[in-house]
């Protein structure tokens, strides 16, 4: 059974660690003018708004559905990806960081359907005002469980309002969490190994049955 701790770090995802982004420690991005609303929060609200609404399908499947399209226009996938795999990226060629990339979507979608199945009754609740770091924003996000228990999440944005991580508790990092993940099937099969890593998982947790009716 998964602990709390698990379960709303469950809902995080992404992928930009301070260290090699050297981008976020530009000069800060201007906050949003008084009266306008702040792009880098309706971005995160379009993706928490998602998770809810994935919460409430039946299973895996649905729930990715759901989560798909939203996650394809908050998320910067294509940087998270290249976090998740590190510096052996720029040694995979072009046409297999394409198939990479477009496995990676998927995956990931997948991987946020499953975990929410531990995650009924969560509600987001999300800080009306982005603070600047480096060139991108920082939004935070206080999620409460099904018993009423609550957990900071911070989402991490570029200069494009695009989410490129998530920290729970300011410390667990989803980008940490896929380089940890990534590396074994890397390392035993390089690209190509990372590549049937993806899309094996995609399908085993898509066919994952939907839970029995209590």
């Amino acid at each position: 059974m998964q602990t709390r701790r698990e379960t709303l770090r469950s809902l995080t995802i992404a992928a930009c660690l301070a260290a090699a982004w050297p981008a976020l420690a530009q000069t800060p991005a201007p906050a949003p003018a008084a009266g306008e609303g702040d792009p880098a929060v309706a971005t995160v609200r379009k993706m928490t708004d998602a998770l809810e609404a994935a919460l409430k399908a039946g299973d895996v499947r649905a729930r990715a559905e759901t989560l798909s399209g939203p996650m394809k226009e908050t998320f910067d996938l294509p940087a998270m990806l290249r976090l998740g795999v590190g510096t052996r990226w720029k040694d995979i060629p072009a046409a297999k960081q394409q198939e990479l990339t477009a496995a990676f979507g998927p995956y990931l979608s997948a991987t946020y359907a499953t975990r929410l199945g531990a995650a009924a009754g969560s509600t987001f609740a999300i800080d009306p005002k982005s603070e600047a770091r480096g060139a991108g924003r920082i939004v935070h996000v206080t999620v409460t469980d099904g018993s009423g228990d609550t957990s900071p999440v911070d989402y991490v944005l570029n200069a494009d309002n695009r989410i490129t991580d998530v920290f729970l508790q300011g410390t667990v990092s989803e980008a940490g969490t896929l380089r940890t993940g990534f590396s074994e099937p890397l390392q035993e099969g390089g690209a190509d190994g990372l590549l049937a890593h993806l899309k094996k998982s995609t399908e085993t947790m898509l066919a994952a049955p939907a839970p029995k009716a209590k």
